[in-house]
């Protein structure tokens, strides 16, 4: 084993020697250093995998067929892939964007393209034609590989390099080829600082960023996500994700293999929460990471008893609830510990094994993490406000910076998140909202995850966003658009109850007024646009079709 992987594979040690010593942590903790040739597929991936017949991988198909790779049979299979990738004029810097399901292809290419020192751009497979029309010249893609349900998004598309996991034909070339390529090792061809990765955002709140992470930035500082999320060696990680965003990277590539740990995966053509927890005890699944939205989809469908062999339970994509964590403690006596990063960071603030955890907070700065909350109207350190980055040293787990004309630091020298919380005393992060979501009401800043939480614990509300409404004496005030769960009608009555329960959980000056029911706008990696249901409440255009506080005399009083 060369010295770069024992130096990352000291830090990890360390780490994981650490569960439950969380101040401990953060005071010793130092990421590795490293810096010159290095390449995280190569010199750490196969360093630990060559002849390792641990499973790395584990994937269970729609007929409920299982496929296991080993780490060394993953070593050789993107040994071959890698060899005849670049065959075909795949090298050094070139951007190869990756629409796949979770199939053994997409891990076989992501080790494949970054071995070749190219750039991986994993891709959702829901985007259409018109995302790939823009995405493809901004990224300067020269390669793509798909699936065959996928081909034609890319028809109007010339000058790539196109792969299929099915048969050849027309400018089309099956990757099954590359089976018939010899394994053979590949040299380091990259820097620590060159690109490995391109992620875009998910566009929330304004159109995507372009953003790029190094074989250290992603690769390495995942080692604060595998400690968030408490990946051992050995362990069974699943994780409820769709490749192409940072999440998939963050819990189903390298946490889990920086651990050691096997990936599972299993396919399905419409969730089903009873069928994920059949899967998590028929598996042993040993770690789980989930969003909260899958969470709340397993409590409307009854828990039951816990999985006999799961022993960490996460939650990542969007703030936890309270009620969710404590319907769950309910059940399995475990607790989901939160977390918190960006498609531009690894995990920077989270809830650690062993360590309290703090019901509402996403809980404290990681280990090796440097956070610093900002007051946005002083721009002064405070206990609440927006939390930053300093950048003078840069950190270690923070994008090199947009590759679409955007800053990443701003001219008070810090990487900005755009998201504002709250810190105890002791150090709790408590998450407020997006610094474009909150908004003021008589006067009063209205956090739409405080009144979101209240609502989605009622029995009615599957999911909600709350956004401010045009008033003409209060400026604004709240109002909720409101999925409902099944069994549910979008009538008065429903109406009325949820505005009651939220009379009676909330401050005054939180009062929900109005509630409209619907389906939630989301981007293709399932956020919630809020930014949709802004505009939308200033067009003149848009029917507003909601139930009114004031128009229920029940509500007076």
């Amino acid at each position: 084993m060369n010295a770069v992987t024992e130096t990352i594979r000291t830090a990890r040690d360390q780490l994981l020697g650490l569960r439950g010593a969380g101040d401990l942590a953060r005071a010793e903790f130092k990421w590795p250093d490293i810096s010159g040739p290095f390449n995280w597929a190569i010199d750490w991936f196969d360093e630990i995998g060559r002849d390792n017949t641990q499973v790395a991988l584990w994937l269970r198909d729609l007929d409920g067929n299982d496929a296991r790779y080993t780490y060394a049979e993953m070593v050789r299979r993107s040994d071959r892939l890698a060899g005849w990738l670049a065959g075909l004029g795949v090298g050094k810097g070139d951007p190869v964007m990756l629409i796949l399901g979770n199939q053994v292809e997409l891990w076989d290419s992501m080790l494949a393209v970054m071995k070749l020192g190219a750039v991986v751009l994993p891709t959702a497979e829901a985007l259409q034609s018109f995302d790939l029309e823009q995405r493809v010249p901004r990224a300067g893609v020269k390669a793509v590989i798909s699936n065959p349900a996928d081909e034609s998004k890319f028809d109007a598309i010339d000058g790539l390099i196109t792969v299929t996991t099915g048969p050849s034909h027309d400018r089309w070339i099956s990757i099954a080829a590359a089976e018939d390529v010899p394994a053979e090792p590949r040299p380091v061809v990259t820097d620590a600082t060159d690109p490995c990765l391109y992620y875009f955002t998910s566009g929330t709140t304004k159109d995507p960023k372009l953003v790029p992470h190094t074989h250290l930035t992603y690769p390495v500082s995942h080692l604060s996500t595998m400690y968030f999320i408490g990946v051992r060696p050995g362990d069974i990680h699943l994780n409820i994700s769709s490749p192409g965003w940072g999440k998939h990277a963050w819990s189903s590539f390298f946490s889990p293999w920086l651990a050691e740990a096997t990936v599972y995966s299993y396919a399905y053509e419409r969730f089903d929460a009873l069928d994920l927890l059949r899967e998590l005890e028929d598996r042993q699944v040993t770690t789980l990471c989930a969003p909260p939205t899958v969470w709340r989809m397993m409590i409307k469908a009854n828990l039951g008893e816990k999985p006999s062999s799961l022993r960490e339970a996460v939650g990542a994509g969007e703030p936890l609830n309270p009620e969710v964590i404590a319907a769950v403690q309910r059940a399995w006596g475990l607790t989901i510990r939160d977390g918190y990063g960006q498609t531009e960071t690894t995990c920077t603030i989270g809830n650690a094994p062993g360590e309290e955890v703090r019901p509402g907070s996403m809980g404290r700065f990681m280990p090796g993490v440097h956070i610093e909350i900002i007051d946005p109207d002083t721009g002064l350190e405070s206990r609440q406000g927006e939390i930053t980055l300093p950048l003078d040293p840069w950190p270690f787990n923070l994008t090199p910076g947009y590759l679409d004309g955007s800053q990443t630091a701003q001219p008070d020298g810090r990487y900005h998140s755009g998201d504002l919380v709250t810190v105890s005393e002791d150090g709790f992060v408590t998450y407020v909202g997006r610094t474009d979501d909150v908004f003021k009401a008589s006067d009063y800043k209205v956090s739409p995850f405080e009144l979101e939480s209240v609502l989605i614990a009622h029995p009615a509300v599957l999911e909600a966003a709350v956004v401010p409404a045009p008033d003409p004496l209060r400026l604004a005030v709240p109002k909720a658009y409101v999925t409902l769960a099944a069994g549910f009608e979008p009538t008065a009555e429903t109406a009325l109850a949820i505005l009651r329960h939220a009379k009676e959980n909330l401050a005054p000056y939180l009062r929900l007024r109005r509630i409209e029911f619907t389906e939630l706008p989301k981007t293709v990696s399932g956020k919630i646009r809020r930014v949709v249901l802004r505009a939308r409440e200033h067009d003149p255009a848009a029917v507003i079709d909601d139930f009114r506080y004031e128009s229920f005399p029940e509500l007076r009083g």
